[in-house]
């Protein structure tokens, strides 16, 4: 029964990963925006570029992730 409940928590596929990486991208502007309204100006600005760019760099290692367990062969 664990195992089950474990699997829904493993990514699988690049279309699962992608689906995390547009949930956590619209958090992250989301936030992004907020800090434009509370840090006008370069601060603001500073700190929208660091949310999305933290997604960007999450986003690539779980793709790369993926890619380098079906290259082992490693399926879940």
């Amino acid at each position: 029964m664990w195992k089950k409940f474990k699997r829904l928590f493993i990514i699988k596929t690049k279309f699962e990963a992608f689906l995390i990486v547009y949930a956590l991208a619209t958090g992250a502007v989301a936030r992004g925006q907020d800090y434009l309204v509370q840090y006008p100006g370069f601060g603001g600005k500073l700190l929208f570029l660091a949310c999305t760019g933290a997604v960007f760099m999450a986003g690539a290692k779980m793709i790369e992730a993926i890619d380098y367990h079906r290259s082992f062969g490693r399926e879940y």
